[in-house]
Formats: structure tokens, C-alpha cells, sequence
């Protein structure tokens, strides 16, 4: 003979051990995740800044100084197209603008759609690094067996601290395609 009441308990418990997986999974998504952008959007944290595109205002370039860039391309887990920059090396000169390339190659039977994340460091260089133009604004279309160069603008601002001689500017690309089809189910291209 069943007991009733264990079977109502392991029920009830269950029941209520469920809804605690929902309130932590909607805990993460609803409250961490926007908690972790404005974290990183008011510390400069992960080389994420404001937003905003920098507007260039008229400067004088500091050629007695040079900044080093380093341009790293990483692919998200699962993200298989080809992707690099042309220039993995720059000297620039803060107050200059500078132009380069990243050159992305779709090698799938399918056409898809990426979105570069980029990232700065030391993270406290993100405030002086000003893209005037970049392929990370937009989320990037590539048909099946497509290669394109991606450009990207920037300026180093001359107020950049006299400590900092190296900034790295990386970018990971994900692939965005089903996101992308949910957002715009027309035709991708």
C-alpha cells in the first residue's frame, strides 16, 4: 500500500523546487545580463564603452607620440567562418585617423549572418579608443562561400595616459543567423 501523503509531498516539492529553477533561470537572463552591461558600460569593463559613435572633432596629431595596436579575431564556439585581421600590427600617432581591415569568409553551403563583439586593453584605454567607422555596428551578411572586407576607423585620443603604449583590439564573432531570421524573416539578402 502507497502512502498518499508521500506522494502528495514529493509533488508539492517538485512543484515548488520548479518554480525555483524558473525564478533563478528568469534571475540570470532579466536581471543579471542588463546588470552586467551597465556594469561594464559605466567601468569600461571588457572594453565596452557608451555606444555612441565618436564624432571626430578637429585635433592636431601628436606625432611625437606612437601607440602600438594589436588586432586579435576570435571566433565564438560553433562560429566556422574564416576571420582575421589583414593588419595584426599598427603604429599610430593619437589625434590621426587610422583605417585597416578585417577580412571574414563564410565557408558553409549556407548563407549566414555575424556580429563582432569587441574588446579593449587594458580595459581603461576603452575611453580613448574612438571608432569612427567599424563593422561591429552592424550585424554582417555573408552568403554561402561570400569573403569580405570589413572595415574599421578609428582615432586614439590624444588625452590617451602617457603610461599606455600597447592597446589590443579584439573582436570574437558570433553567428547571429537565427537571430537575425527571427528579427527579419524576409529574405537575408
Amino acid at each position: 500500500m502507497v502512502d498518499v501523503s508521500t506522494d502528495g509531498n514529493i509533488t508539492k516539492t517538485v512543484g515548488k523546487l520548479s518554480i525555483v529553477v524558473v525564478a533563478m533561470f528568469a534571475f540570470v537572463f532579466v536581471v543579471m545580463v542588463p546588470l552586467y552591461d551597465v556594469l561594464c558600460d559605466a567601468l569600461g569593463i571588457n572594453g565596452k564603452t557608451n555606444g555612441e559613435r565618436y564624432q571626430v572633432v578637429e585635433s592636431a596629431i601628436d606625432s611625437n607620440r606612437e601607440i602600438r595596436i594589436q588586432f586579435v579575431a576570435t571566433n565564438n564556439a560553433g562560429m566556422p567562418w574564416e576571420f582575421r585581421p589583414t593588419d595584426s600590427v599598427m603604429k599610430v600617432n593619437p589625434g590621426a585617423a587610422n583605417n585597416t581591415v578585417f577580412y571574414a569568409r563564410n565557408p558553409l553551403a549556407k548563407d549566414m549572418v555575424a556580429q563582432a563583439i569587441p574588446s579593449i586593453s587594458p580595459s581603461r584605454a576603452a575611453e580613448y579608443f574612438h571608432k569612427t567607422e567599424c563593422f561591429c555596428f552592424n550585424q554582417q551578411p555573408l552568403a554561402a562561400g561570400e569573403q569580405a572586407d570589413m572595415a574599421l576607423q578609428f582615432i586614439i585620443d590624444q588625452d590617451l595616459p602617457r603610461d599606455i603604449h600597447t592597446i589590443t583590439l579584439s573582436y570574437t564573432i558570433f553567428d547571429v543567423t537565427a537571430m537575425a531570421a527571427a528579427n527579419a524573416p524576409v529574405a537575408m539578402r
